[in-house]
């Protein structure tokens, strides 16, 4: 049922609005003051306001003002009611944002147009809106879950193909029938690499793909996981025999030559294996197994393959040795914190930075965080090191301030398991009272893959950050599971595309179109826009013409120690 809101301190004008349109269905709330009828807008979010212009406390300027400045009722339509017909008012309710003029009296013929035309314009937004919403999301989607190099499937559309295949044959499942998942890696690529470059490395990838899918049942799934890795998911099966005969079919017809650019190239492959349902029920879990037995192969000098089983969660001594000195990391400020600077591209100055854990280990030396995040998190270190992350940004973002950088933000990265704790709230909160910061300049990183799992749980925790004053950003926008049906349902202020779109995007036509779209699409939901990882001139001037907000990348500043930093900001850099 349409919502109309009427404002007007005239009880009779009031009387003839609600005779007027008593039979229509709509559902009108009906207010005499202007200041009651703007906290009524607020709550009721109506789909029409008619509106006095002359009334007390509030008049009807001042009503459809503070309307407009409120992005919950910016775009409600508004039609003004009037006894005078001077045009200084008309030009002044117009360029407050007033839809329409009905000047009293006025006849049950033209409120009842008025409110037709209002309405019908507002419809015809909304469904171009969706539409484009619709549109961009389709889009979107299918560059997420295809490989932009292979043209297969990448690893995100997996879960849904590996949902569907376990539906199709559920009952052969349950009569000791398995799935084997194969994770399946090129050996020796990085050499190829050299020796080629990344054009012709990535023709080869190609090629490798095209030759999966010609020799693999038509029933098996074929997708890309990147980093010279390929996953195979076969239609049910019996015997591990069965599956041998497979891989040694396929390593076979890939140790075939490749010609290119008349050198003549040869592969071997090493593949690990892990069967469903015994090894994993999640398909994240099965790759992580396979993943597991392939470098079992790799460790032995590849060309061969090998099964899951429980004894390769054996750790080494190497790996526990890396534990063990993680675990004394803190204690011995191993750890160390980098800030890599955001830049405005409005201002062309810089405006905040992200915070970025680095780790100097005495033998090692640097470590990267692909290694010591994941193994923090699967020994239990995740938390405390995530907060002590927290606390020194905090810390040191005081700091600045202390040093006249009053306006600067700091972005921090939230893992899945901090989000997830309990006291997360709190242990935020206690950081900022022991710093004296201004909760608005802390903007909270996290990525698509911690949400999505239980939608209507990070709802509720975002709410609260919210509530709390903390920014919310959505990182690495793109590579996950989600499309723009989670952006739309969650309260985020920022979107921060990934490098893999921003990449070569002065020619990459895809990467280009899907950029330029979700910028718009994230202005049309009022988030600022974020672009990581540029690098060339040329990625920031096609951001700069399609009006990103900001970026952060090498072409600006790697991430950057404290003194360094502090010299960076001192220096007043800025974008040319």
């Amino acid at each position: 049922m349409v919502k109309i809101l009427v404002i007007e301190d005239d009880p009779q004008i009031i009387d003839n609005i609600q005779d007027i349109l008593e039979f229509e269905e709509f559902d009108l709330i009906l207010t005499e003051n202007g200041q009651i009828g703007l906290q009524q807008a607020q709550n009721h979010l109506p789909d029409l306001i008619i509106c006095d212009i002359m009334m007390p406390e509030m008049d009807g300027f001042e009503v459809l003002s503070a309307l407009r400045q409120d992005e919950k009722t910016a775009g409600i339509p508004l039609i003004f009611l009037t006894a005078k017909a001077d045009r200084t008012d008309f030009r002044q309710g117009m360029e407050l944002g007033a839809d329409d003029y009905l000047t009293k009296p006025f006849t049950p013929k033209e409120l009842r147009q008025a409110i037709a035309t209002r309405l019908e314009k507002k419809a015809q937004v909304e469904q171009k809106y969706t539409s484009q919403i619709q549109q961009i999301s389709e889009q979107l989607n299918q560059q997420l879950y295809l490989d932009q190099i292979t043209h297969l499937p990448n690893r995100f559309s997996l879960r849904d193909q590996f949902e569907q295949m376990c539906q199709r044959h559920q009952k052969v499942l349950e009569k000791n029938h398995f799935i084997p998942i194969l994770c399946l890696s090129l050996d020796r690529f990085s050499r190829i690499q050299s020796n080629l470059g990344y054009h012709q490395s990535d023709f080869v990838l190609k090629q490798v793909g095209e030759r999966l899918k010609t020799h693999v049942h038509s029933a098996a799934i074929v997708a890309y996981l990147g980093a010279e890795e390929f996953a195979l998911i076969l239609p049910p099966v019996t015997h591990q025999q069965f599956v041998i005969e497979v891989i040694n079919y396929l390593q076979a017809q890939l140790a075939q030559s490749l010609t290119i650019v008349e050198q003549e190239i040869f592969l071997s492959t090493s593949i690990g294996i892990a069967l469903y349902p015994q090894d994993g029920e999640d398909i994240e879990d099965l790759l992580t197994h396979a993943k597991k037995a392939l470098q079992q192969v790799q460790k032995s000098g590849g060309n061969g393959y090998y099964f899951y089983q429980k004894t390769v969660e054996l750790a080494t001594a190497q790996q526990l040795a890396l534990e063990k000195d993680l675990r004394d990391a803190l204690e011995q400020n191993q750890l160390e914190v980098y800030y890599q600077p955001q830049v405005s591209l409005t201002t062309r100055k810089i405006i905040g930075c992200e915070a970025l854990l680095r780790w100097h280990h005495p033998v090692h030396q640097f470590v990267s965080p692909h290694i010591f995040i994941p193994l923090a998190e699967e020994i239990g270190l995740m938390n405390q090191i995530g907060q002590w992350v927290f606390n020194q940004a905090c810390q040191q973002l005081k700091n600045w301030q202390n040093q006249g950088f009053h306006d600067l933000r700091m972005s921090i990265n939230v893992s899945a398991i901090q989000f997830n704790v309990s006291d997360f709230q709190q242990s935020l909160m206690k950081a900022l009272v022991h710093s004296s910061l201004n909760p608005k300049l802390i903007e909270l990183e996290l990525t698509e893959t911690h949400l999505v799992r239980d939608l209507e749980l990070a709802k509720q925790q975002l709410q609260t950050l919210n509530y709390l004053d903390f920014m919310i950003a959505i990182d690495d926008f793109g590579t996950g599971y989600s499309s723009l049906k989670y952006i739309q349902q969650l309260p985020f202020n920022t979107l921060k595309i990934d490098r893999i779109f921003v990449q070569d995007i002065d020619s990459n036509a895809s990467n280009a179109a899907i950029t330029s779209a979700v910028i718009q699409m994230a202005h049309n939901l009022n988030l600022y826009v974020v672009a990581e990882g540029v690098e060339t001139p040329e990625e920031l001037n096609f951001l700069i013409e399609h009006q990103c907000d900001a970026i952060q990348g090498y072409l600006f500043s790697r991430p950057l120690p404290v003194v360094e930093f502090e010299a960076l900001l001192k220096s007043k850099k800025s974008l040319l």
